[in-house]
């Protein structure tokens, strides 16, 4: 009989401000090609998310990139270390990359990453479909916050 195994899931990243500033509709985990020098800086946890958003190039262009995420140069790279804010190829399945083109272009809304983890050996990205929040949804959200920790509080 095979084992099943399950792939460890480790946080490197988190763009906790997304979730503050938008609306998330929907979720998606895409691979990102990196280079050798940004692998071994994301083991030292040298990253911000924070400003990082997925764009397409062009409106036929059907490749989809991540843009302003900044991963810091690693500490022993010589000539060949990396650009810090280069822009990076994410992979995604095709239909993933569709419903993402339709959601950016006919509806308005943005991609923004929210998480940078590693899943086994791999390098992921968690994508979120966005829509901006106004002032006053931000103020809901603060104060709907508030009373869950106050009923917790409550409950201790």
């Amino acid at each position: 009989m095979e084992e099943s195994r399950q792939r460890t899931k480790i946080i490197i990243a988190q763009n906790k401000k997304a979730r503050h500033d938008y609306e998330v509709i929907y979720t998606v985990e895409a691979g990102i090609m990196l280079t050798g020098t940004e692998v071994k800086a994301l083991r030292q946890n040298q990253c911000n998310l924070q400003d990082s958003y997925a764009a397409f190039p062009s409106k036929h262009d059907d490749t989809l990139y991540l843009l302003g995420a900044h991963i810091s140069p690693y500490d022993f790279g010589n000539r060949e270390n990396h650009e810090p804010r280069r822009t990076r190829k994410l992979l995604l399945h095709k239909k993933e990359l569709e419903r993402l083109k339709q959601a950016v272009h006919e509806k308005g809304l943005t991609i923004v990453a929210l998480s940078l983890y590693f899943l086994g050996p791999y390098v992921k990205v968690e994508l979120a479909v966005v829509r901006g929040k106004k002032l006053h949804d931000k103020r809901e959200d603060s104060k709907r916050k508030d009373i869950e920790r106050e009923i917790r509080r409550g409950d201790e």
